[in-house]
């Protein structure tokens, strides 16, 4: 267990340092939005398309893995809508089901699982990416605006299509992986320069989840009450990645190949815990964002102890 703590520590020790620096004021809130970006449009991308252009396409594009790991996210998407659309509405039952089944796969899961289990792991982690910001937040989204009927649905999605659009994460997969078919590789110059980019996001982006929780909680003025946002997280750390196990095990029982690397990094990144880019997207469609903020909190603190315990399970 001291093993892998010693992986994991640094990894939510940066999460913490960015979460002191702002509560503190070290870090000024006005320049939370600059790492944001930096992180979003330079570094990730960066490292996302060069994991993705140093895996193989097969990897990359593995229609048994991305069902199963959609099926269980749709799965809890539906869960966490039935229980909660009755007390909440659609709108804020919509954003509370996507935080509890989108994972921060981006910020943390692709250079924490590869530093668990090797490059290998970062093609299913990439193919969980580009399913959840493309598929799940789009149908969440969708599904917030059904109490303003179809056609506020319809616009919605729309919406969301066109922010994917505009995100360089899902292009830098895709460009990741056209590289990779096609055996792509960028003049040295070029690539020294992206390999920098890539080596700062994940630094950048713990501390930059760090400071966006804390800029939460500052900004935090209404009560709500644990029993509304304690069970969610619990859902995504323990009952997301149990789905995912299960899930894994009844394709391959049906005769599904799946490595024993792929299906540990499958169930290992459902029990990351909540994506921090799911509080901007409740403040965008207007849902309860004091609520989404304390399940993200409330997930990523007890995600270290989780979170490890499924690697010291599954590793």
């Amino acid at each position: 267990m001291l093993s892998i703590l010693a992986v994991t520590f640094p990894f939510f020790a940066l999460v913490l340092c960015g979460f002191v620096a702002t509560r503190r004021g070290v870090l000024p809130l006005a320049a939370i939005p600059g790492l944001n970006t930096f992180v979003l449009y330079f570094a990730l991308p960066c490292m996302l398309y060069r994991f993705g252009a140093q895996t193989p396409i097969a990897q990359l594009l593995d229609p048994a893995v991305g069902l199963v790991y959609l099926a269980c996210g749709l799965l809890v998407v539906a869960g966490t809508v039935a229980a909660t659309r009755q007390r909440w509405g659609w709108n804020d039952a919509a954003f509370g089901a996507l935080v509890a089944a989108f994972p921060n796969s981006g910020f943390m899961g692709v250079p924490l699982l590869v530093a668990l289990l090797g490059e290998a792991s970062a093609g299913p982690v990439i193919l969980t990416m580009a399913i959840d910001m493309v598929i799940t937040t789009s149908l969440c989204i969708a599904l917030s605006r059904l109490g303003q009927g179809e056609g506020g649905a319809v616009q919605a999605l729309r919406k969301a299509l066109g922010g994917m659009l505009t995100n360089p994460m899902p292009w830098s997969i895709v460009l990741g992986a056209l590289a990779s078919a096609w055996a792509f590789a960028l003049p040295g110059p070029v690539d020294k320069t992206v390999a920098m980019l890539a080596g700062a996001a994940s630094p950048v982006a713990l501390f930059t989840i760090g400071a966006v929780l804390a800029r939460s909680q500052i900004n935090l003025h209404e009560q709500v009450q644990p029993r509304h946002y304690v069970p969610i997280a619990l859902v995504k750390l323990l009952l997301h990645p149990l789905l995912v196990w299960l899930a894994c095990q009844a394709a391959m029982a049906a005769g599904v190949v799946m490595a024993p690397l792929t299906v540990t990094a499958l169930v290992l990144v459902a029990a990351l815990p909540s994506a921090s880019n799911v509080s901007l997207l409740t403040e965008r469609f207007g849902a309860h964002g004091g609520r989404v903020a304390r399940i993200i909190l409330v997930s990523t603190a007890l995600a270290f102890v989780t979170f490890s315990g499924a690697v010291a399970l599954l590793v």
